[in-house]
């Protein structure tokens, strides 16, 4: 017996008319043999929007943003970043998008045998090559005034909190001044007090720079605060998608069951 395909539509709550920024179509990633992540993913990011993806662990959504920035290449979709298609770009193209990108890995992704000053100093010398000594040093302790941080400048990473070091990766993301920040995990491995620290962060980032964003959380409080628009990943693709206080009340069981 042929079972007949589910709708993979995901429900949608109205919204004004706004900029895309990021627009991924029927994204597809498999890996191995039949290990099938992405099954058709579907969404788009308005600009000024914070995104928040949602899902089971192995559901696909750190694949998704890695897709986004060429980390991962994915096997069949459409990714479009300011309205360039990204699966095209040449390595010089992509490059150009990825420093209008900002990516905040689970761990931090710092350097161990550098100091933070290092740390950032490193990342803005990287992409701009043409600033003097004295502008790297102004842009540092500015990205890390930015996260309350600008007494660690000199300290090692194996020095600092696990909250400090989120704080940290988020300063070398920041330096580059992105217009889109992809955030995996922020609040991963922290205590309480520590997480609602970086949510905020990540709210004020928003209003102060105008970012736009997209977060993979587990974490509901983390959730609940930075979202404008909150999307549930399922079986590879969007199953449901609106409002933190909506998708709180929705009639699907399983997505509730993240609520509570």
């Amino acid at each position: 017996m042929i079972k007949e395909k589910e709708n993979t539509e995901p429900k949608k709550t109205k919204e004004k008319s706004k900029t895309p920024i990021i627009q991924i179509k029927d994204l597809h990633k498999t890996f191995g043999v039949d290990n099938e992540v992405l099954k058709g993913v579907n969404l788009t990011v308005n600009q000024g929007e914070d995104l928040v993806i949602l899902g089971r662990s192995g559901s696909g959504k750190s694949v998704t943003i890695k897709c986004i920035v060429g980390l991962i290449v994915p096997d069949k979709g459409e990714i479009k970043v300011f309205d360039e298609d990204v699966l095209n770009l040449t390595k010089p193209e992509l490059n150009e998008i990825r420093v209008r990108i900002g990516f905040l890995f689970q761990s931090g992704a710092l350097y161990d045998s550098m100091s933070v000053r290092e740390n950032l100093a490193f990342t803005l010398k990287k992409h701009k090559r043409e600033l003097t000594a004295e502008e790297v040093e102004n842009e540092v302790i500015e990205a890390l005034d930015n996260v309350g941080l600008s007494d660690a400048i000199d300290k090692m990473p194996s020095e600092l909190s696990g909250g400090m070091q989120k704080r940290i990766g988020l300063a070398r993301t920041l330096i580059l001044k992105p217009e889109i920040i992809l955030y995996d995990e922020p609040t991963t491995g922290l205590d309480t007090i520590t997480s609602r620290e970086i949510s905020e962060l990540i709210l004020d980032i928003k209003h102060k720079r105008k970012t736009t964003s997209i977060i993979i959380t587990h974490d509901m409080a983390c959730a609940k605060l930075t979202a404008d628009r909150i999307m549930v990943l399922k079986d590879g693709v969007i199953h449901a998608e609106g409002t933190y206080e909506e998708l709180e009340k929705d009639e699907d069981e399983w997505v509730r069951s993240f609520f509570e």
